[in-house]
């Protein structure tokens, strides 16, 4: 039988495909799948330590069609690699709202997607229309995105106004927010605060107001950080605090 290009092509990434589950279902562990369990991360995967999967990012480098591909297997494991790989630039508006909506697990949803979203030529736009949804995972990858996009953009490359209003809506609304949205929300204070010298004022005073954040950690223990502190001690003494080369981790 004689392929043509597109079909030779779709073969070998779908051989890619199956040949990287292979990999991440022998990386598996069930101590591992148990922790991340709690953390939020929803069926399927196989439960693989992300510097597993970055062995595997190391080898692929960037590929756009098989970060698609492993992502729609909707195996947490191959999403959050499919994150890892992906060419951001070449993402497009259809791709992200499709990562987004499929981004059920909280290290998919909080960290996958709004990186990817963050690197994309629509991050900002798209991170706007996601705070506004009913569902909570993703109005959280949209606080998350806009985190991500702080930290990332050269100051003259972002409307601080507009951030500016955010952070009023956030200490308007953060309480009565459900619970991953309010742990997103408190880490856009923190980024605001950080990244942005002519927000930092006022990310602490807004962070000083709302107290203590209460949220769910699922018995977890890892601790919700305290905004004004967390920013504090990331400037330092006052010195400007560098933007991100990248938010991928």
């Amino acid at each position: 039988m004689i392929y043509s290009w597109q079909q030779r092509v779709s073969i070998n990434i779908m051989m890619e495909v199956k040949e990287i589950m292979a990999d991440l279902k022998a990386m598996g562990s069930d101590s591992i799948k148990k922790i991340l369990l709690k953390h939020g991360v929803k069926e399927p995967f196989f439960g693989v330590k992300i510097e597993q999967l970055k062995t595997i990012q190391q080898k692929v480098k960037k590929d756009y069609q098989l970060a698609k591909d492993l992502y729609a297997t909707g195996n947490a494991d191959a999403m959050y690699l499919a994150g890892l790989i992906a060419d951001d630039e070449k993402m497009t508006r259809d791709d992200l709202q499709t990562w987004v909506n499929q981004a059920v697990s909280n290290n998919i949803g909080e960290y996958t997607v709004p990186w990817v979203a963050a690197g994309s030529n629509y991050g900002y736009e798209l991170a706007c229309e996601w705070i506004n949804d009913g569902k909570e995972y993703i109005a959280a990858a949209g606080w998350a995105t806009l985190s991500n996009i702080v930290s990332l953009k050269p100051d003259d490359e972002l409307d601080i106004k507009a951030l500016k209003a955010l952070l009023t809506r956030v200490e308007q609304t953060i309480h009565s927010a459900g619970n991953r949205v309010r742990y997103t929300m408190n880490g856009f204070i923190i980024s605001l605060g950080s990244y942005i010298a002519a927000l930092t004022d006022d990310a602490i005073a807004t962070a000083n107001k709302l107290g203590t954040i209460m949220i769910d950690k699922n018995g977890t223990a890892c601790k919700v950080p305290a905004a004004a502190d967390y920013i504090q001690k990331t400037i330092g003494r006052g010195k400007p605090v560098a933007k991100k080369k990248t938010v991928k981790c």
